[in-house]
């Protein structure tokens, strides 16, 4: 299947022909689709906490985090591109037309891009749009009132002017201050600050982003450094990394056959956001909070996030702080009675399936099943009410072994040809807003290998194209589905408030993103 040249390439990229031949039969068999047993709910999985739960937790965040090392972990490769797609269209279209004014007035498909001409003042990215126009020579202000609408949004998507149609959405302005304009990536900083900044008036936060825009990244961190130090009168810690080479997978044609590049060579694809578990294993920390780049509000809505931000970390401190308890006790010995203890613990505060034959093993089978899932990272979900958002939601699942646990599962996942599991899926009540905080050491303060918790039968395919031709990608169990998938795991309601999600440019234009 393979001839020397594609064992070059493999080895290149770090990749075990191993995983190659593996990957290649995944394609052959599929994936599994994801085994709902239920929808999680108030209740049965899903934990509300009333405001004085919340205060409470989020002082005991206070009190005990600085006893941890605090790191903000945010994907932030994500390309602003398909944040602009309809501007992207508009001038695609217009190009054909005589006249673009009357193109964008009759066809409805054009209100967002309608919408976005006649709101761009009150875009974070506007005075540097009418900089860019400035440079050469041009009126920002005159091309509006001339309608020059397709000239306006090459300017913002080309390196005829600001370039954003080429640039991460992390390096996007979102928000307007009186003092400055902020980027994406820089209210992340701010968040850092303010619940990450506890030991030594330091906060660490690291970005994984796309090799193309490393050293972008790098330079608008230092651009805007010294500026939010001074401040929150606190050191940032900054660290990058990019998704290794070794964790692209390789593409097939639609016979499962690799596919090939004009030139011969084997095409390979990045392994979407489940590669970045191994990027997450690098990371020198004790508690990692987990928050996409696009999902941040202006200082004005801080306060919620933050109280809940600190809440969710102070569960986990406090679930970790009586496993570690539990698991020492466990280490000694203990009677059958406390182990019957420690598996209702387990049940009611861990979400932990206990099985109806425990009760009938003998005291050591007993302790061997509680050290085996009580001994392994823990993850604290937030969880938002379903308002129509896109996003993964809350089930219980139940695996190939038959175990029964709580995970975080994509539409994509789903069987929508099986009646059942469709009739769960519509009783979901909540998605998955990605707002993690995440416990990565066990009771011995030693560090998890966090590849060991990864189901690999939660991968996805989907079908491309490359060069006109059809092929077939892979993606690697995502970084909150199935990379987490044998975590101990407990989702918490949090509001909706703290999920501001900018999937499209207009999105900046909802009262949550704008100035009061």
């Amino acid at each position: 299947m393979f001839n020397d040249s594609d064992l070059k390439q493999i080895n290149q990229k770090g990749i075990e022909i191993n995983n190659i031949e593996r990957q290649i039969e995944n394609f052959r068999k599929g994936f599994p689709f994801a085994n709902l047993n239920r929808a999680a709910r108030p209740g049965d999985g899903i934990l509300q906490l009333s405001n004085d739960e919340a205060d409470h937790l989020a002082r005991y965040y206070d009190q005990n985090a600085g006893k941890s090392s605090i790191l903000k972990f945010v994907p932030a490769s994500g390309a602003a591109s398909r944040m602009f797609q309809a501007l992207f269209n508009f001038i695609e279209k217009s190009s054909a037309a005589t006249d673009e004014t009357k193109e964008l007035e009759k066809d409805k498909g054009f209100n967002s891009v309608h919408n976005f001409i006649h709101s761009l003042r009150r875009f974070a990215f506007y005075p540097d749009l009418q900089e860019a126009f400035t440079e050469k020579s041009n009126d920002l202000e005159i091309a509006m009132s001339q309608k020059s609408y397709s000239r306006i949004i090459s300017y913002l998507l080309t390196d005829r002017g600001l370039n954003y149609g080429k640039l991460p959405k992390g390096l996007i302005k979102f928000h307007q201050y009186t003092d400055r304009n902020r980027f994406a990536f820089e209210e992340h900083l701010v968040e850092a600050a303010l619940y990450g900044n506890l030991n030594n008036e330091k906060a660490f936060i690291h970005f994984t982003v796309s090799p193309e825009h490393l050293e972008l990244f790098k330079r608008a961190v230092e651009k805007v450094r010294e500026y939010h130090e001074k401040k929150f009168r606190i050191r940032f810690h900054c660290s990058f990394s990019v998704q290794k080479p070794s964790t692209d997978t390789i593409a097939v044609d639609p016979q499962n056959n690799p596919f090939r590049e004009q030139d011969g060579s084997l095409l390979f694809r990045p392994g979407g956001h489940g590669a970045l578990i191994e990027n997450l294993n690098e990371l020198d920390a004790d508690i990692i909070f987990i928050k996409n780049i696009d999902n941040i509000v202006p200082d004005r809505l801080k306060d919620l996030t933050v109280k809940y931000k600190k809440a969710i970390g102070g569960l986990l401190l406090d679930l970790q702080s009586s496993v570690f308890a539990c698991l020492s006790e466990l280490e000694n010995d203990t009677s059958s009675t406390r182990n019957d203890q420690i598996a209702d613990f387990a049940k009611s505060k861990l979400n932990i399936t206990i099985p109806d034959e425990f009760h009938n093993y003998n005291p050591k089978m007993k302790k061997d099943f509680l050290v085996h899932y009580l001994n392994r990272p823990m993850r604290i979900c937030g969880m938002v009410k379903n308002e129509g958002e896109p996003g993964g939601g809350p089930f219980w699942v139940k695996n190939t072994k038959g175990e029964i646990s709580l995970q975080i599962v994509e539409s994509s996942q789903i069987d929508m040809k099986d009646p059942g599991q469709i009739n769960i899926l519509r009783t979901a009540t909540h998605f998955n807003p990605v707002d993690l905080v995440c416990g990565l050491l066990n009771y011995k303060g030693e560090r998890f290998n966090l590849l060991q918790y990864i189901d690999p039968e939660t991968g996805f395919i989907s079908e491309k194209s490359k060069n006109g031709k059809v092929l077939k990608a892979q993606e690697l169990p995502g970084l909150w589905n199935g990379a987490m998938a044998d975590w101990i795991t407990i989702f918490v309601e949090v509001p909706i408030l703290t999920f501001n999600p900018v999937k499209t440019v207009n999105d900046l234009l909802r009262p949550q993103h704008q100035p009061e």
